[in-house]
């Protein structure tokens, strides 16, 4: 998918964060004329404008983007919570909005919901179970949108068990599958990186991974609900 265009730049920190963890392709711009400079050979995906803090310079870009030879599409604009009551005078700019601060899970929402409705751009390929997010173009992990610090055994340890969910896998046939039957370590390796993961995921998720007694881990509920 080509790029979605980003104003201000440099964008806010959290919505950076946000768009990285949802897998969007995106660069941001400072002004209009930068807007056409950069513009990719096959045309940006979309934009996201922030207008919460600098209203006047948010809604020119807004305006170019609309009123040029070639409209741009879909477009998404990030306002405070004061600047909602103005919005019908300018509806004409903007094909959906969000309220600043950027919430991530609300902001893949609405751009997935604005890709679709237009037809353009592909969701990134992810592995989602209840509050669990992984993206595995970018290989982030994120809890209710809160990103996780993983390394990459971990991440590929949690991939491998939600991509599974319900099923019990023995300590040694993780250690096959996800470390590679070159790996001489012992089953204490599972039980490590389990132990890490819990915690990472925190206290009220660390549940996820369940442990069989006497067999091995599951993540997530058997088709039993237990």
């Amino acid at each position: 998918m080509n790029p979605l265009l980003v104003f201000p730049d440099p964008p806010p920190p959290e919505l950076a964060q946000a768009l990285d963890l949802g897998g969007w392709a995106w660069k941001a711009v400072d002004d209009p004329d930068r807007a056409v400079v950069d513009e990719p050979d096959e045309g940006w995906a979309g934009a996201v404008v922030v207008a919460d803090t600098d209203p006047e310079a948010a809604f020119l870009m807004c305006r170019r983007l609309r009123k040029g030879e070639m409209p741009l599409e879909p477009l998404l604009l990030l306002v405070g919570a004061a600047q909602v009551a103005d919005l019908k005078l300018r509806d004409d700019l903007f094909d959906d909005f969000s309220l600043t601060p950027v919430r991530p899970a609300e902001l893949e929402a609405r751009l997935q919901h604005l890709f679709w409705r237009t037809g353009r751009g592909t969701r990134p390929e992810l592995i989602e179970y209840g509050p669990l997010a992984l993206n595995l173009e970018t290989y982030q992990a994120a809890v209710n949108g809160s990103p996780l610090d993983l390394t990459y055994m971990e991440y590929e340890l949690l991939k491998f068990l939600a991509s599974h969910p319900g099923k019990v896998f023995t300590r040694e046939t993780l250690l096959s599958r996800v470390w590679g039957y070159d790996y001489y370590g012992g089953a204490r390796t599972v039980d490590v990186h389990i132990r890490r993961l819990r915690a990472k995921l925190g206290e009220e998720h660390a549940g996820l991974i369940h442990t069989v007694r006497s067999v091995g881990y599951r993540f997530g509920q058997s088709r039993w609900g237990v």
